[in-house]
């Protein structure tokens, strides 16, 4: 019964390690290219518009990802064009999410059984009939356990590649010469097991005390 207990001590314990692992918040990885013109210092009021083909204005996604990015660029002193207010630059944004792709990979695990026998204990009993007698007899041996080896599993996985991409581009070069002269794109991938973009859009853009905030901040 001891090595049992300590058997069974070992797999509680791998089990309270694996829930700890598992209760763990996400990690995301988000690669974020931004590039500029150069001569976008000064642009501060602006107008945000659909990227996507199909999407206007009012759609309730798209407002609703607006929100997250007027309150990353409120910290770094863009303005938003309300009211009286003219833009200096339009700035369109796209943003989408792929099919699922499933990767497969194989893993071990130790395989735990009896490895050998601590002690041997015999019981029996002796019948004897005059100048003769029989024993019966039986060995209890006790076991002990431990790692014997390794089995081989195949896991799978899923995966979903996110985006966003914000292009600026000037409203007085459009006005006037109906011409679509960029003034600065960032775009915002990562790779995870979130098929919510609805989820994981926030993170993006405000991801490590604002990512989007530090990159925009040079344009």
């Amino acid at each position: 019964m001891k090595y049992n207990f300590r058997f069974l001590t070992l797999l509680l314990c791998f089990g309270i390690l694996s829930g700890c692992v598992s209760a763990r918040k996400p990690k995301y990885d988000v690669q974020i290219d931004s590039i500029n013109s150069g001569i976008s210092n000064g642009k501060k009021v602006y107008v945000l518009l659909p990227g996507n083909k199909n999407t206007s204005t009012d759609d309730l996604q798209f407002k609703e990802y607006v929100s997250y990015i007027d309150r990353a660029f409120s910290r770094i002193r863009l303005t938003k064009a309300e009211g009286g207010n003219a833009a200096d630059i339009a700035i369109f944004l796209a943003y989408g999410i792929t099919d699922p792709q499933t990767q497969q990979y194989t893993y071990s695990e130790p395989a735990w059984g009896v490895t050998g026998y601590s002690s041997s204990t015999t019981y029996g009993s002796l019948t004897s009939y005059g100048n003769t007698g029989t024993y019966s007899g039986t060995t209890y041996n006790t076991p002990q356990y431990g790692v014997t080896g390794e089995t081989s599993h195949l896991g799978s996985y899923t995966t979903y590649s996110r985006w966003i991409i914000l292009d600026a581009y000037y409203v007085t070069s459009y006005s006037n010469e109906k011409k679509m002269e960029p003034v600065w794109k960032t775009t915002i991938t990562s790779i995870g097991s979130s098929g919510d973009l609805r989820r994981v859009f926030p993170i993006l853009i405000l991801h490590r005390r604002n990512i989007l905030a530090q990159i925009l901040a040079k344009n």
